[in-house]
């Protein structure tokens, strides 16, 4: 028993002399953990301060049933369930049963409340009991904090996120994403908290060890308002063609400023939605509009000059075994190099490439390769799509790859770095680089600050350059673009319809194209560049990029005119529209015909039709919006005052 004895006091001294630091710390982390308190991220701001992306914090209140002494507990707990009666909705009687039954089974963690916001939290902790705080009244707060998109759908991909998977590998998408590490994040917090049974932590205190700091605040170069417009010009677009995906981009010419940029994509269920970033990560072929580029080079290299005569024969040529079509049936025939970019000939730009550059293909390259096309922008947002852009001695490098670059194949551009180039043309050539953020702030102190990027100081000549943008402007007064031409506000851009998929075995059965324009505007003086790309819509309803990218260009540029319109002084109001005025006085003759007999509003505005027939006295109820459909009153019938009326609109 002496030697027994003996052995249990060594042990005792053992554990606690030799191995008590191990034990200890072992007994400390199965009890007690350091809990990380997630930094508030910053917000992201458009250009003029509208909210684009913040953080709320959302608090889960408990309580520790056991913590109050027996005096407080029972002196309190009616105020207390009283107050929370008043919040929930739910009996006084409902929460004292549950509460005296949590603190019968020693709940230590019983939840009152989950994921409110900061003004019914601070309610909260001022109750009766949870107002004495985490020792004496056993309040829990557990604060997290959420990412909510005033916006909503609306240039969500582009405004990002960042999002962490189970395994803590991180998904950072567009502008949250790009600046979220550097500026967004802040740094956590810490919080010590106790095992207190059944897998349940509680905190030890009611403040933190480490307090949290909040992220910077990111102000971005969009504008709400233009974002707004690009988006919805797309999706309409988007949805009247059918199309796959697309993508619109619109930019400040003299300072590379995105002022909006909206991807959309097509859903199982025929929706739209941000689902990729296509303007910045999708690269493709981008056909005609790069046109512009090859006939730049050839205009800058002097090999030819705009009146140069090109023979586009009958709307076909071969090219080394390979035969390239024009889209007018016929052909353009005997035409400048000018008009063959107003026109889109393919012909005729593949001529004039390879009679120049066929002998000394590098020639060609280097120019194209000296605006820099060849290389990604280098944006902060992440998934840039890479330039392709074919040298002699490369694998996919052909006697055709000439005549087919020409015209837009056999390479690959992002949407954003097309309209890069677009942008330099528009601003006497200096080539600068998009730019997404202007400034990065702490509440009022500017923490950093970003400026223009130029690029390439000069992309071309003045002579050049001139030459380009006249072209451009008669792309849509008298070329590919003409129906798109307005005489109240000038554009200047490029048309693009190019095959895609053509490669695969079912494009005959199935074609497949995609569409763009590409431009700026003001064509004298222009304030802003656009690109607009939609890819496969269907081909039943149209596939050209004059018929399904085009309209995109001129609705923006029209909303954007009309709400901020480039001149400050209007000549008249008064413009003689033969529509409007025809329209008008059907209104006006529908008016004074029908006093007492039901007139017909079907095809008529919804906003006329009321107006026009509760001036005779009837009660209508309206459904929908647009122009009449269905009316309830059939035309022709007796109506008396303060008859009920419906008409349906869509």
């Amino acid at each position: 028993m002496f030697i027994f004895a003996l052995a249990v006091v060594f042990k005792l001294l053992s554990i606690q002399m030799l191995h008590g630091e191990k034990y200890r710390s072992m007994a400390e982390e199965r009890t007690i953990k350091d809990v990380v308190i997630p930094a508030n991220r910053g917000n992201v701001y458009s250009a003029n301060g509208n909210l684009l992306a913040t953080s709320i914090p959302k608090y889960d209140i408990r309580m520790d049933a056991l913590t109050p002494s027996a005096t407080r507990f029972e002196s309190l707990l009616k105020p207390l369930c009283d107050s929370l009666s008043k919040y929930s909705g739910k009996p006084s009687a409902y929460y004292q049963k549950e509460i005296r039954k949590a603190r019968a089974n020693k709940n230590r963690y019983y939840l009152l409340a989950r994921d409110i916001g900061y003004s019914d939290y601070v309610r909260m902790r001022n109750f009766p009991l949870l107002n004495l705080g985490a020792f004496k009244g056993g309040l829990i707060v557990e604060q997290t904090t959420k990412r909510e998109h005033p916006l909503g759908g609306i240039a969500q991909r582009s405004i990002g996120y960042e999002r962490f998977d189970e395994k803590g590998n991180a998904t950072r998408a567009g502008i949250d994403g790009a600046f979220g590490i550097k500026y967004l994040r802040g740094t956590d917090g810490r919080r010590l908290k106790q095992k207190i049974g059944k897998g349940q932590w509680k905190p030890i205190a009611d403040y933190n060890q480490i307090e949290p700091r909040d992220g910077y605040d990111v102000y971005t170069t969009l504008s709400v308002n233009i974002q707004d417009i690009a988006h919805h010009a797309l999706l309409q677009q988007l949805e009247t063609y059918e199309a796959e995906h697309g993508c619109v981009v619109v930019m400040e010419v003299a300072t590379g400023e995105i002022r909006a940029i909206s991807n959309l994509g097509k859903t199982k269920s025929g929706g739209y939605y941000e689902k990729l970033n296509y303007a910045v990560g999708e690269s493709h072929e981008p056909g005609s509009t790069f046109k512009v580029m090859a006939l730049m080079a050839a205009l800058e290299d002097k090999v030819i000059d705009t009146s140069t005569i090109v023979d586009t024969k009958k709307g076909r040529k071969v090219f080394y075994g390979r035969t390239i079509t024009d889209s007018k049936h016929g052909g353009y025939g005997k035409i400048s190099a000018a008009r063959s970019l107003e026109v889109s000939s393919n012909i005729g730009l593949a001529t004039i490439i390879d009679e120049h550059y066929s002998k000394n293909p590098d020639k060609f390259i280097n120019r194209i390769k000296s605006w820099s096309l060849h290389k990604p922008l280098g944006l902060p947002i992440l998934g840039e799509g890479k330039p392709v852009i074919p040298s002699p001695g490369d694998d996919i490098w052909s006697k055709n790859a000439l005549p087919s670059m020409a015209y837009g194949y056999n390479m690959e551009m992002t949407p954003l770095q097309t309209l890069t180039f677009y942008n330099a043309i528009a601003n006497n050539g200096v080539m600068v680089k998009p730019r997404f953020i202007k400034s990065v702030k702490e509440l009022d102190k500017n923490i950093e600050t970003f400026d223009k990027y130029i690029i390439n100081k000069k992309i071309a000549s003045d002579k050049t350059i001139r030459e380009m943008q006249e072209i451009l402007k008669n792309v849509v007064v008298r070329g590919t673009g003409r129906s798109l031409y307005s005489p109240y506000f000038s554009m200047a851009g490029k048309t693009g319809t190019a095959k895609t998929e053509y490669w695969k075995k079912d494009w005959d059965e199935n074609k497949r194209y995609v569409s763009s324009f590409a431009g700026y505007f003001p064509a004298e003086n222009p304030k802003y560049s656009c690109i607009v790309v939609i890819h496969k819509p269907s081909v039943k309803k149209g596939f050209y990029g004059a018929d399904v990218s085009g309209p995109v260009f001129k609705r923006i540029a029209q909303k954007i005119f009309t709400d901020t319109p480039i001149i400050d002084v209007v000549e008249t109001l008064e413009v003689n529209d033969i529509a409007v005025n025809a329209e008008y006085d059907a209104y006006f003759k529908t008016a004074q015909t029908y006093k007492t007999i039901m007139p017909n509003v079907v095809g008529l505005p919804a906003m006329d039709a009321i107006a026009l027939l509760e001036n005779m006295g009837l009660n209508v109820k309206a459904e929908g919006v647009g122009q009449v459909k269905i009316q309830s009153i059939t035309k022709g019938e007796k109506i008396k005052k303060n008859q009920i009326v419906t008409i349906q609109a869509s």
